[in-house]
């Protein structure tokens, strides 16, 4: 219809350049059409009867309108109006043909009946427009999914069989091989036929990226894409992402978040679950939300003994899905055996102290060091590893301060340590990166002067001013919705039992007001004692993390709950492995993602630091790779330039299969750390996931490169539509628009329009 109407299909008015043949300039039709309808108007106005009739006399403005319409397009015929639009030349022109080949193409959704494979549907797609592709242009078939390949038609019109067996789609490479295997040829345009389940790495959900959609700018080339899939899942549940830390201590409480979505099961139960090979770690039950909307789990668990753990994490295959297989998802953990060191510094022998370290005694992943003055100029040592250890009381030195991963700093004025040794505590925090646990007592917090510290800054909260806050009298607790979905408060692992658990927990005795937090600042427990108060508030600082207990009684939850309650001890085990765990050795080690999907490509970074936690330039970083199949490789890593103690490596995991690399750095002789990191190369995973049709990325490939989506019932019209394209070899045509159809039933309609009104009501 839009043909007919207009003479020409739309490409011609939605690229072509509107100009006028006449041989008057522009200018002369503008002033033309203002002097006639000024002089119809003019004309109009004299005849009505008065100056109140003329401006309310709203069918003779109506009258006007009309005829004002007629006179300017009559105009602007007589200048001869037309179009320039680039259009390809015959038989000189490449059109390129992609054809999605991976293993998302085998689902059966497509077609009119919805039960087609996309892949048939995709070929007989081809079909239909390779016959008048091949009358205009010259034409390359490609096969598309990790990579590209081309295939050659037959006598029929038809291709080499295809498999729908991809391990992968990627568009984005694809087009940039395209882009360089044809940067000699006069190529027209680019038709893309696929469901659009884009899953290269760093590009998944993410589009095209800029690079690639600049070169095809560059070429003013157009990619025309074909989509093909049912755009939303009738009945599938599918994870979305979860994320857990890729490190941990040995037998140290995890929490994990695992995002979901599904089609067809709103209000449905169903159940998430995190298992250790085939061992269930834990699962919690979820109810299903309505289609589409993501949602998300947390699930805690215990890290296991040492090792690297491959933790997949799963929603439940409910009933009728349309696939199972993007329901989980894995992900490393490499769990490590050794120690973590805490240095515990107490100001007096106290109740608090004598619990803490037992609690600590049953935990192998920590271990506690700790001084107590006694007397004025004596110190108790406890933990130590041989006895120079602290034999001349806190550190006073940065490489031997930072050889812990925690400090815990108890009943203790600020004044006991020197103004050296408290910058050296904000080093600990800020440039190594280690964990700062301040207790409340008698010579803690405000009352031991801190607050006009050089390391004030440390606490996350603004302490009060005076130092009168120590209280003995009863404080009961209970958590925050901060601390209900902690970590370091999760007692129990149900939500409501916990918080129940909290607020059942003996009461305290001993507290100090810890003052307001600062913005940024986590409160996870708050105390009761005549006005609500701040207990456990945490916060970043730099590299490290602070935080602020303000009792010296917790041991009253061990005294007086009942024999064998481990909610003291558990607490304490938890806050002192969130504070410690995540301080890094001399040696970091990073990638960019932990599971390579169909690509073995990974960069590995390392930082390295001296004894004094400085940026070590002139280290010797290497990595020892073991992969599947007893494979063995040592890589060297080169200095990131303009950035001191940083280095990095480009390597490729040949092989699908679980990965460790070890990363060692030296500095001549000396050695300075070593790291692990775990990776696994995952082949043909992410076909499984977000499988229905990405039509908003084909439609945005397609708008910004000029080209169009097709839906199945237009491809008809594709062979001739594509021809109108700046690519390749093109020149420009002029066509006419004074003769469609359109303009002459405008013309007709307006003044028969005229015609009829001014018979009906007499006007003018």
């Amino acid at each position: 219809m839009f043909e007919f109407l207009f003479k020409y299909p739309v490409p011609v008015f939605t690229r072509g350049q509107y100009v006028l043949l006449g041989a008057w300039p522009g200018w002369v039709l503008v002033a033309a059409i203002v002097l006639c309808v000024g002089g119809l108007g003019w004309l109009m106005w004299r005849r009505l009867p008065g100056v109140a009739e003329r401006v309310r006399n709203w069918r003779a403005w109506l009258i006007f309108g009309l005829e004002a319409a007629v006179v300017s397009l009559v105009l602007l015929l007589l200048w001869e109006p037309a179009v320039t639009v680039a259009e390809l030349k015959s038989q000189q022109n490449v059109i390129a043909v992609l054809v999605d080949d991976s293993k998302s193409m085998s689902i059966a959704d497509a077609g009119a009946d919805g039960k087609t494979a996309r892949e048939t549907a995709a070929v007989q797609a081809l079909g239909q427009v390779l016959p008048g592709l091949e009358k205009r242009f010259q034409t390359r078939v490609y096969r598309m999914d990790a990579g590209l390949t081309r295939v050659q038609p037959d006598a029929k019109g038809g291709t080499d069989p295809w498999k729908a067996d991809g391990p992968a789609t990627h568009i984005n490479a694809g087009l940039k091989q395209l882009l360089a295997d044809t940067s000699d040829l006069p190529v027209g345009a680019v038709v893309l036929m696929t469901d659009g389940a884009e899953n290269s790495m760093g590009t998944a959900g993410a589009g095209i990226d800029v690079e690639t959609i600049n070169a095809l700018h560059n070429r003013r080339l157009p990619v025309h894409t074909v989509g093909f899939g049912s755009e939303q899942p009738a009945r599938d549940a599918e994870v979305d992402d979860a994320v857990v830390a890729s490190k941990a201590i040995a037998n140290s409480r995890m929490t994990a978040t695992v995002s979901f979505h599904q089609h067809g099961y709103a209000g449905q139960k169903a159940v998430v679950d995190v298992r250790d090979g085939q061992k269930l770690l834990a699962s919690v039950p979820v109810t299903l939300e309505r289609d589409g909307v993501e949602q998300s789990a947390t699930l805690f668990f215990n890290s296991g003994d040492a090792g690297v753990k491959n933790v997949s994490f799963a929603l439940e295959p409910l009933a009728g899905e349309t696939s199972a297989a993007n329901n989980s998802l894995a992900r490393l953990v490499e769990v490590s055996g050794q120690q973590r060191r805490v240095l515990y510094v107490e100001g007096e022998p106290r109740w608090e102290y004598k619990f803490i370290r037992r609690a600590e005694a049953e935990d192998k992943g920590l271990q506690v060091v700790s001084m107590v003055r006694t007397t004025e100029n004596k110190i108790y040592r406890q933990g130590i590893a041989d006895p120079s250890e602290l034999a001349d009381g806190f550190p006073t030195k940065a490489e031997d301060l930072f050889k812990y991963d925690a400090i815990i700093l108890g009943s203790v004025e600020a004044g006991y340590f020197t103004p050296g040794q408290q910058e050296l505590i904000r080093e600990f925090v800020d440039k190594r990166g280690g964990g700062l646990l301040f207790l409340g007592g008698r010579a803690s917090l405000s009352d031991g002067g801190w607050g006009s510290s050089a390391v004030a800054d440390l606490f996350p909260t603004f302490l009060p001013p005076g130092r009168t806050e120590f209280h003995r009298d009863p404080a009961t607790v209970q958590l925050t919705s901060a601390g209900a979905e902690s970590p370091v408060t999760r007692l129990l692992d149900e939500r409501g039992a916990n918080m129940d658990r909290w607020r059942k927990l003996p009461y305290l005795a001993d507290y100090e007001d810890p003052g307001t937090p600062k913005p940024g600042a986590t409160v996870l427990v708050q105390m009761n004692a005549g006005k609500t108060m701040p207990l456990l508030v945490t916060q970043n600082y730099g590299r490290g993390k602070t935080a602020v207990l303000a009792t010296s009684g917790t041991w009253r939850w061990q005294m007086s709950s009942p024999l064998g309650d481990p909610s003291h001890d558990l607490f304490w085990q938890q806050l002192l492995r969130w504070l410690a765990a995540e301080s890094p050795g001399q040696v970091q080690a990073s990638m960019p993602q932990q599971v390579l999907m169909d690509e073995g490509n990974v960069k590995l970074t390392a930082e390295v630091k001296d004894k004094e936690f400085s940026p070590a330039a002139d280290a010797k970083v290497m990595a020892h790779v073991i992969g599947p199949g007893g494979e063995s490789s040592m890589v060297d890593f080169a200095p990131v330039p303009n950035k001191p103690g940083m280095y990095e490596v480009d390597w490729t995991a040949a092989k699908p299969g679980s990965y460790v690399a070890e990363i060692t750095a030296g500095s001549g002789k000396e050695e300075l750390g070593k790291d692990v990191v775990a990776f696994r190369r995952d082949d043909g995973v992410a076909e499984n996931f977000h499988t229905e049709q990405n039509r908003a990325l084909l439609e945005k490939l397609s708008d910004e490169t000029g080209g169009r989506y097709w839906a199945r019932g237009d491809i008809e019209k594709l062979p001739r539509d594509i021809s109108y394209s700046e690519a390749g070899i093109s020149v420009r045509d002029t066509k006419e628009l004074w003769d469609m159809p359109a303009v002459f039933l405008l013309l007709l309609g307006l003044t028969a329009t005229d015609w009829l009104l001014r018979r009906k009501w007499g006007v003018v």
